[in-house]
């Protein structure tokens, strides 16, 4: 008997296999194993190790660009540089779009744009996070027109998602020019420290339009954007391990902003007593401590995953849990700046405010601040301005807000810090905390310098008042006799009293979100 022909469906499923192994092989072996000899992994790869084992689906495998000129037409790019789908990652669904540099090193054209976008829209329908992980070498230029309409659709797909679902942006590689907008546009920005880049323009083009030369790692590195302009959150060592912070990010997060943060199970006592807390803070005033110390003491398992760590560390920003609960922590650190509140730290702090308060993540408040910065550099950049947005953040958040004075709460610092006529719901003090418009010495050389001025031993009387300013202000107790503070506590009750107030405040957000006024937004000092 002669063979028994295939039929034709057969054929069209050898034909399907066939077309997805060379999709899958993206740029080719030699390409895939450049990868590896610099120690990357390449856009499925990041894939495979992102998600949990079996659960990633692609989409548009098999878009093709339509580019006919300047060599395009002979071009066979697969899945046009970009990986899309979705998956679960720690058991919860999440969107995906992976730049593949092995093909046309991940240029952006038009249909790779396309995706990009459409992934975006499709994470927001769904209310799932969106994770972008991006290594391109910039805008595919032989598009033309084509290609840079794409940004457009992009920048419009993120601004439409933005606030509904969790955005992170993951800088593997190379991502320059119009394209690194994108990023940024993004909640959370994590870059691998020797192999991600992030600029408006690489050296050769700066070279060409400013005569400026720079190398690319100085120009568009980690030094250039976790320390300088504050736009990398977390810094990677590896792919690995930025997909891995990635993911312990993601934990702190609901889904979407309908949702509740994941609150997980821990063994840490929510009532535990920290009796060590006082011993950190020195007995004068005008000596520095370290607030990390008082942060971990307090959360769930000493744990504290700080963001924008390496930039305006006079502010610090980061999640932790109470008893199992995702929280939002901004806190003064007195070991810079003396924990003062300059333009940098305003914008830090408030704009992750504003991301705790858009998904429903309570915030907590550790303060010591003797006030927003005043020399002419902070004010003639703006310092008015940038502060005022803390202003806004705090008044416009919907969630829990319970504010934890150390220690100084001075001046316009203590409404920047969040205070109880902006919209905490909790102000708790220790015995250690100086809450006053002003200090002693500051109020004895503007009200009382007539005086002493005029007296026999002008130091004497000067001390005398601010000796009395201080014994009638510089302390928890004015202000907690006025109700602006709810109670002095001591510090050993901070975690169980934080704790106790988050299961007051449980559904705060549902109730108050509903007895907003309506208006579009409120015009933030941008």
């Amino acid at each position: 008997m002669g063979k028994v022909p295939k039929s034709k469906n057969i054929k069209r499923l050898e034909d399907l296999l066939k077309r997805r192994e060379h999709i899958n092989q993206m740029g080719g072996l030699k390409a895939i194993e450049n990868r590896h000899k610099k120690g990357l992994l390449t856009a499925r790869e990041r894939i495979d190790y992102f998600f949990d084992p079996g659960t990633f689906t692609e989409t548009g495998a098999f878009v093709k660009h339509r580019a006919a000129v300047f060599g395009m037409q002979d071009r066979d790019i697969p899945a046009d540089g970009i990986v899309t789908g979705f998956g679960k990652v720690n058991g919860r669904y999440v969107v995906t779009a992976s730049e593949d540099f092995t093909c046309m090193s991940g240029s952006f054209g038009e249909e790779h744009g396309r995706k990009f976008a459409h992934s975006i829209d499709f994470a927001k329908e769904k209310g799932w996070p969106f994770v972008s992980m991006n290594d391109s070498g910039g805008l595919r230029m032989q598009e033309g027109m084509d290609a840079l309409e794409s940004y457009g659709r992009l920048f419009k797909a993120q601004n439409q998602a933005s606030g509904i679902i969790p955005q992170i942006s993951l800088l593997l590689g190379p991502c320059l020019g119009g394209q690194a907008l994108h990023p940024v546009m993004q909640d959370f920005v994590i870059q691998v420290k020797d192999t991600g880049f992030l600029g408006i323009a690489g050296p050769a083009f700066v070279k060409a339009q400013t005569y400026e030369e720079i190398s690319l790692e100085k120009l568009c590195g980690i030094e250039a954007n976790a320390v300088k302009s504050g736009q990398t959150h977390l810094v990677a060592e590896n792919d690995k391990d930025c997909l891995d912070k990635c993911k312990e990010l993601l934990s702190f997060f609901p889904s979407n902003n309908r949702e509740k943060p994941p609150r997980i199970k821990t063994a840490d006592d929510p009532e535990r007593e920290g009796n060590d807390l006082l011993a950190i803070i020195p007995d004068e005033p005008c000596h520095v401590f370290n607030m990390y110390e008082v942060i971990r003491k307090i959360v769930d398992d000493n744990c504290f995953l700080e963001i924008l760590g390496r930039y305006a560390k006079n502010m610090i920003t980061g999640f932790a849990r109470f008893n199992g609960r995702p929280a939002g922590i901004v806190a003064n650190q007195p070991g810079c700046k003396a924990g003062a509140i300059d333009i940098d730290a305003s914008d830090k702090a408030a704009r992750f405010i504003r991301f705790c308060d858009l998904f429903n993540i309570p915030l907590i408040t550790f303060v010591d601040s003797p006030a927003y910065m005043i020399d002419s550099r902070q004010g003639w950049g703006g310092i008015l301005r940038h502060g005022s947005k803390l202003l806004f953040a705090w008044a416009n958040a919907t969630v829990p807000l319970i504010s934890i004075i150390v220690r100084k709460s001075y001046a316009c610092s203590h409404y920047g810090m969040l205070d109880k006529s902006i919209g905490a719901d909790f102000v708790y003090a220790w015995p250690t905390a100086i809450v006053t418009a002003l200090d002693g010495k500051t109020a004895a050389s503007v009200i009382f310098a007539k005086e002493i001025k005029k007296a026999d031993n002008p130091e004497k009387l000067r001390a005398k008042k601010i000796e009395e300013y201080n014994e009638m202000y510089a302390n928890p107790y004015h202000a907690a006799a006025r109700g602006f503070i709810d109670d002095v506590i001591d510090p050993k009750d901070t975690r169980a009293i934080i704790n106790r107030s988050l299961d007051a405040l449980e559904n705060k957000w549902k109730t108050l979100y509903r007895s907003q006024p309506w208006r579009k937004y409120s015009n933030i000092t941008l």
